[in-house]
């Protein structure tokens, strides 16, 4: 019985180990400056501060419709990424206008992130640990 508990313990151990690597090599090849663009990973309370200070940022919440009436960040706008016009919507945005992104955790979000960079635009923030961090670090 405790040999079970203990590896248990140990797979759940490696699985989040595993995460955290693929997320870190992830995030430096998303996140790495490139020429003429800003792509970057900001915790919630750098991106309540770039919020505060950059108000003409597009707030992109591509979380599915359910999870965005539960709650959102001011002034963000919901494309799901998983609807069949993602695409289009993010591809009307003004590609010079600096973007926030997040879902509820960062997966979604880091994909988007990537549509977004092959689409041009020229400035994207992105939140660490999507809503949930959001609401454990800053609230609402």
């Amino acid at each position: 019985m405790v040999w079970k508990l203990l590896a248990s313990l140990v797979l759940v151990a490696l699985v989040v180990a595993g995460w955290y690597l693929f997320e870190g090599r992830w995030d430096r090849r998303l996140f790495s400056s490139e020429s003429g663009g800003v792509c970057a990973n900001l915790g919630a309370r750098e991106a309540a501060a770039w919020l505060r200070e950059h108000p003409e940022t597009f707030v992109l919440d591509v979380r599915s419709e359910r999870e965005f009436a539960s709650g959102a960040l001011p002034r963000a706008t919901n494309f799901p990424i998983g609807a069949d016009d993602f695409e289009e919507r993010i591809a009307a945005l003004d590609r010079s206008r600096p973007v926030l992104v997040y879902c509820a955790g960062g997966y979604r979000s880091r994909k988007a992130v990537e549509r977004l960079k092959a689409l041009g635009f020229e400035n994207i923030q992105h939140l660490h640990r999507g809503h949930l961090s959001w609401r454990a670090k800053v609230g609402s």
